[in-house]
């Protein structure tokens, strides 16, 4: 921050404070019950989330530890994202059976596919365990203060009576001024019922993700299955479809701008009460860094992507994963700055030091951690996504672990079968050759990027991406990380066993591995040069951080504050309504399928369009899913306050009925995790109706429909 916007948060009126606008991710055992009800809600707070008798958070589950799902029949049918299913997909997909780009629709209940590892968590109960979580930690500092709370939270779990097949979570809220305890049920019997083709389920694509207006029907659906007595069960052929104790009406009714929604999820992580320095960090140099560095990433594998179609197969799931972020990354970087987002903090925070003038030392002491970690967090930015998006160093990040484990006597059968397992899975879908081309170039640009004192000696004569593409591919061809050459008469990519089998030889040949050998260089230079420094003051930060939250709850009365996001459960509410984001733009709520075949490009990556739908919409034949305009409405947005997590969130209208299924926000709005502007946030959900529509007319799966609630 510089001397002259720090001094001018003295010179700014209170006026300038932060105005609440729906926005916030409410605690559901704390929601305000009455500006709900004001802004159109027919339904009660208990309604939502009641942990004596059936609610609507029985319907409502964290699917697979990083989505939403919700169900829809009394059959334990489960709804989610297409994008949130995608992985289960394209473990189903093989060249032959192109799932991904067929779609899988099964017949009876006997099609429907399992997914080994998948779960679903139910949120049985919340309570606030602030007073015992920080008994006894007054005047405690670091360590001693973490060990106790953690003591006290192991406590805290080991009082409390659950099932086997329950466990405890306890979570901070407010930079850890409070606590509160989830009891959570797990089921690990989870089966792919249907998933229309990605021409519909991710149409668009990566041009169109994150933007508005949206035409994606975003969806695929499971089934949750327990054992006889509806207890979560192992996968088994005699397991039964779970009975749940509510799920939720689908409605198809009309949508009208400003009706009533509200989101039940698990928004992942948001840092709405940052300082201004922290936020300008965040825009002029961690998002740009982290944006470079992918940017190198994506048009690589691309490129090989469009020229092959196993390619394509194998790295979808991991191009969607990467672009996913980058794009959204971008669209942050644009909304912090279109929406002033510093210049508001600056203004609100020069209105909380005139209420209280303690917080001015709270900010000094941010702003000086801040500028001296900026260098060190810059390259932290860049080491992680280098090491992260090229998978070759990503893989001999695993091996140095591996190695570090066994030479300090860590590595037992338990610890090396989830290693195995692990490498054996991510294999399948790696391209050695590839690869080292990606690898190649983030090289280039980390070098070119990174200040010399954070490079390996010798680092400089990788500045130059052409040269680098032959040396890195042999390195890779004379690699056993890569499987492209032997170790114990096997390699590790198709005889994981046999390559383990002496472990002494393996280590051996390890530490001799040309990337094996690059990856350490990397590793140990940035941990002697960077990572303390950088850790130190984030612990510090964090403490400041901490204190901060504290003094913004104590001193702005008028603030409705809310806990960040950090993938617990939560309810977002607002209403639906288009935009206005830029000077003559103005953006209505609701597209349709009419916007599908305008799209529509013949055979492309992204556009092209199912014959089918093509035939649907020609015909007209929409059955009881068109719109007051004629015709199928396919998706819609709100001011609904959303966020990673919340994909496959359930969109529920005023009375609790689902009426969407939230996949994306808008491009002005993705900085709605940082600074939420209800002139610029919208959460896109795709409609009911285009869900049914696509289930019943294109996918001819009537019977899904039938064991649903339909609300006309």
């Amino acid at each position: 921050m510089t001397k002259k916007i720090l001094l001018s948060v003295f010179l700014l009126p209170a006026a300038m404070a932060f105005a609440q606008q729906y926005g916030g991710m409410w605690i559901p055992t704390e929601l305000n019950e009455k500006e709900m009800k004001d802004l159109g809600m027919k339904i009660s707070a208990k309604d939502i989330f009641n942990p004596q008798k059936p609610s609507i958070k029985d319907a409502v589950v964290q699917f697979n530890g990083g989505c939403t799902a919700e169900i829809i029949s009394p059959k334990g049918l489960l709804l989610t994202n297409h994008h949130c299913g995608f992985g289960q997909i394209q473990a189903h997909s093989t060249v032959q059976n192109d799932l991904l780009s067929n779609g899988f629709w099964a017949k009876n209940p006997q099609g429907e596919l399992p997914n080994p590892g998948v779960k679903v968590d139910f949120i049985v109960d919340i309570k606030e365990v602030t007073d015992q979580v920080l008994e006894g930690t007054d005047n405690l500092t670091e360590p001693e203060l973490t060990k106790r709370i953690n003591n006290n939270i192991e406590v805290y779990k080991n009082s409390q009576k659950i099932e086997s097949y329950q466990s405890i979570m306890v979570k901070p809220m407010y930079y850890g001024n409070k606590y509160y305890a989830y009891t959570i049920e797990t089921y690990k019997d989870i089966r792919l019922v249907g998933a229309p083709p990605q021409s519909i389920g991710k149409f668009g694509s990566d041009t169109d993700n994150w933007v508005w207006p949206r035409h994606t029907g975003d969806f695929s659906m499971f089934r949750i299955y327990a054992d006889k007595n509806n207890k979560p069960a192992e996968y088994s052929k005699d397991n039964v479809p779970y009975v749940p104790k509510h799920y939720l009406p689908v409605s198809i009714k009309d949508k009208n701008e400003n009706d009533f929604t509200f989101v039940f999820g698990f928004p992942g992580k948001t840092t709405e009460y940052l300082p201004a320095v922290g936020v300008e960090k965040i825009m002029k140099d961690i998002d740009p860094a982290r944006i470079a560095v992918r940017d190198v990433a994506l048009k690589t594998l691309d490129e090989k992507m469009r020229a092959d179609n196993e390619t394509r197969i194998k790295y979808a799931s991991k191009y969607a994963s990467v672009a996913n972020y980058w794009k959204k990354w971008i669209g942050e970087v644009e909304g912090l700055k279109k929406s002033n987002a510093v210049e508001k903090k600056v203004m609100y925070e020069g209105s909380l030091v005139a209420k209280n003038p303690e917080i001015k030392n709270t900010l000094d002491q941010l702003n000086k951690l801040y500028n001296d970690q900026a260098p060190y967090a810059l390259n932290n930015a860049y080491y992680t996504e280098v090491v992260r998006n090229a998978e070759t160093l990503k893989l001999a990040g695993d091996y140095y672990d591996f190695v570090a484990s066994v030479e300090a006597g860590r590595m037992d059968e338990k610890e090396l079968t989830k290693l195995k397992t692990k490498l054996t899975s991510f294999y399948k879908d790696y391209s050695a050759e590839l690869d080292a081309k990606v690898t190649a170039k983030l090289l280039a640009l980390y070098v070119n990027k990174t200040a010399p004192q954070f490079l390996p000696a010798g680092f400089s004569k990788y500045k130059d991406e052409i040269p680098n593409i032959p040396v890195i591919e042999d390195m890779s061809k004379n690699s056993i990380i890569t499987g492209r050459t032997a170790v114990n008469g096997g390699t590790l990519t198709t005889d994981i066993d046999k390559a383990f089998s002496n472990q002494d030889k393996l280590i051996k040949t390890l530490k001799k591995d040309p990337i094996y050998q690059l990856y350490v260089s990397m590793k140990e230079t940035y941990m002697k040069t960077a990572d303390p420094q950088y850790t130190s003051m984030q612990a510090k930060i964090d403490a400041l951080q901490k204190k901060f939250m504290a003094q913004q709850m104590q001193t702005d009365k008028d603030r409705k504050f809310f806990p960040d996001a950090n993938s617990t459960l939560r309810v977002t509410y607002g209403k639906v309504k288009g935009s206005t984001p830029r000077d003559a733009v103005s953006y209505g709520y609701q597209t349709h399928l009419a916007g599908v075949m305008e799209k529509y490009i013949p055979g492309d990556y992204e556009f092209d369009v199912p014959k089918k739908l093509i035939d649907l919409y020609n015909k007209k034949d929409f059955g009881n899913y068109k719109d007051k305009t004629g015709d199928v409405p396919v998706g819609f947005t709100a001011t609904n306050h959303t966020t990673g997590g919340n994909s496959g969130s359930p969109a529920l209208d005023a009375n609790g009925n689902l009426v969407g299924l939230n996949f994306d926000r808008q491009w002005e709005g993705t900085m709605s995790d940082i600074n939420y502007d209800p002139r610029f946030s919208r959460n896109i959900m795709v409609d009911t109706k285009y869900i049914l529509f696509i289930i019943e007319k294109f996918a001819d799966s009537k019977w899904l429909v039938d064991e649903m609630k339909i609300i006309k």
